[in-house]
C-alpha cells in the first residue's frame, strides 16, 4: 500500500553527559532521557511523480514489492533547519548504487512537523537539475534532471542567499545549487582524492565513502567537508576534514583528521558548533540487536592532547536512552538501532535533532522483515554546547 504525505510524528528529547574518548578513563556518562519520538512512515510517496525502483526487480524486499508507481520519500541523508519550524531534508542516491538508481530523482523535501498534534507533512520540495550543463560527464536523462546514477548527495548546508551546498560521494564533489535546485557551477572535486565512481579513474577512496558530512562555518565563509572513509595511505580509521573557501570556490588545502573508534566504523553527519568544534555522528554498520555503536561526538580541532587528531567527547549514546515515560510507546531504554544515522542539526544550545536514513526498502533495524521508517528524534544534552550565537540563529 502506498501512503501519501500526511505523516504521524512524536518528538524525542535526550539528556547526556560528555565523556572524553582521548583522555584517561572517565566515569560512564549519565544515561540520556527520551522525551519525544517522531517518524515518517516507510511507505510515503510523492503523489503524481515518476515511477521508481525498476532496477530492484519484482521480488519483495522486507515485504515491499518494487517497482513503485511514484517516487518514495525516503533516505534522509542531510538536514537544514528553517525559521518556521520546517526542515529541508535531502535524500541520497536512492537505492544504494549507480546501477540501481537511474530512475531515482534527487530532491530536497520540506518536512513540517506539528509536535502538538503528533503529525508531520511533506509540504513541498524541489528536484535537482543541471539546466546549464555544468556537470562535465553525461547524465542519465536528456532533460538534465539529476538522478541517483549521476550524483550521490549525502550532506547539505545552506548559505545566506538561500542557496544550498551539497556533499557528494561519487566524486567526491561539492555542488552548489540555487533555491530552485538548479546547479550553479561545475562540481568541485577534492584534489588528490577520487572515489571508484569518479570518471577520472585511479580511485584512492572506497565506494560510498565521500562527503558524508558538510557544515558551514559560523561566519558563513567556509565549509568543512568530512569524508566517510579513509584515503589510501592514511592511517586506518582516520578521516580527512577538509576546509573549502566559498568566495574562491576552492579547497584551501587545510585539513584535520578525525579518528574513528574502529577502522570499520563510519561517520553519518557533521555540524559546526563554533569555529573549532563540530558534532559528528559515528556508527558501526550493524542494525537491530546487532548494533553496538551509534553515537554523537563533540569533536575539537584544537587537538589539546597533541596527537594530530580532533579531540573527541561523547555527548549522546543513541543505543542507551532512558525512556521512563515510554514516549511514543517505545521501550525503556530506547535504542536508535539503524545501519545509517545520517542527520544531526542544532536546535538550541542544549538540543539537537537526529534522523536516520532508512535505505528504503532495504533496512530493517527497528523490526526484522519490515522496512524502517525515517525516525526523527531530538536530544537535550546534559550540558550546554556553548555554541557560537551565529550557529544558534542560523536558519
Amino acid at each position: 500500500m502506498r501512503r501519501t504525505l500526511a505523516v504521524s510524528l512524536t518528538l524525542l528529547t535526550v539528556t547526556t553527559l560528555a565523556t572524553p574518548t582521548t583522555a584517561a578513563p572517565q566515569p560512564a556518562p549519565r544515561q540520556a532521557t527520551l522525551t519525544n519520538f517522531a517518524f515518517l512512515p516507510a511507505e510515503t510517496y510523492l503523489p503524481g511523480s515518476e515511477p521508481s525502483g525498476a532496477a530492484l526487480g519484482t521480488s519483495p524486499i522486507n515485504g515491499i514489492t518494487p517497482p513503485f508507481a511514484d517516487q518514495p520519500i525516503q533516505g534522509f541523508s542531510g538536514l537544514v533547519r528553517n525559521s518556521d519550524g520546517t526542515f529541508d531534508a535531502i535524500s541520497d542516491n536512492g537505492y544504494g548504487t549507480k546501477a540501481n538508481s537511474a530512475d531515482w530523482l534527487l530532491r530536497i523535501n520540506r518536512i513540517a512537523p506539528d509536535f502538538s498534534t503528533g503529525a508531520v507533512d511533506v509540504v513541498g520540495g524541489i528536484t535537482l537539475t543541471d539546466p546549464r550543463g555544468h556537470i562535465p560527464f553525461p547524465l542519465t536523462r536528456p532533460d538534465r534532471v539529476i538522478t541517483g546514477a549521476d550524483i550521490d548527495i549525502e550532506s547539505v548546508t545552506r548559505v545566506a542567499d538561500g542557496s544550498y551546498w551539497m556533499g557528494d560521494e561519487f566524486g567526491p564533489y561539492l555542488l552548489h545549487f540555487d533555491r530552485a535546485g538548479r546547479l550553479l557551477a561545475p562540481p568541485v572535486p577534492l584534489p588528490g582524492v577520487r572515489a571508484p565512481e569518479n570518471p577520472a579513474g585511479n580511485p584512492n577512496l572506497g565506494g560510498s565513502k565521500g562527503f558524508e558530512g558538510i557544515t558551514l562555518s559560523p561566519d558563513g565563509k567556509t565549509i568543512n567537508a568530512l569524508l566517510e572513509g579513509t584515503v589510501a595511505g592514511d592511517e586506518p580509521g582516520t578521516l580527512r576534514l577538509n576546509e573549502f573557501d566559498i568566495a574562491s570556490n576552492a579547497f584551501t588545502g587545510k585539513t584535520w583528521k578525525y579518528q574513528l573508534e574502529n577502522a570499520n566504523f563510519a561517520i553519518g553527519d557533521a555540524i559546526a558548533v563554533d569555529n573549532n568544534r563540530l558534532l559528528i555522528i559515528e556508527r558501526d554498520s550493524a542494525q537491530g540487536v546487532d548494533a553496538i555503536v551509534k553515537r554523537v561526538y563533540l569533536a575539537d580541532k584544537r587537538d589539546r592532547n597533541n596527537d594530530g587528531k580532533l579531540d573527541k567527547t561523547m555527548v549522546a549514546d543513541l543505543l542507551n536512552l532512558a525512556n521512563p515515560e515510554h514516549v511514543g510507546g517505545q521501550a525503556d531504554p530506547f535504542k536508535f538501532p539503524f545501519v545509517t544515522i545520517e542527520d544531526v542539526t542544532i536546535l538550541d544550545d542544549r538540543t539537537i535533532a537526529v534522523l536516520n536514513d532508512n535505505n528504503f526498502p532495504s533496512s530493517s533495524g527497528r523490526t526484522p522483515g519490515k522496512p524502517d521508517n525515517n525516525e526523527f528524534i531530538t536530544i537535550r544534552l546534559a550540558e550546554n554546547l556553548h555554541a557560537d550565537p551565529r550557529v544558534l540563529r542560523r536558519r
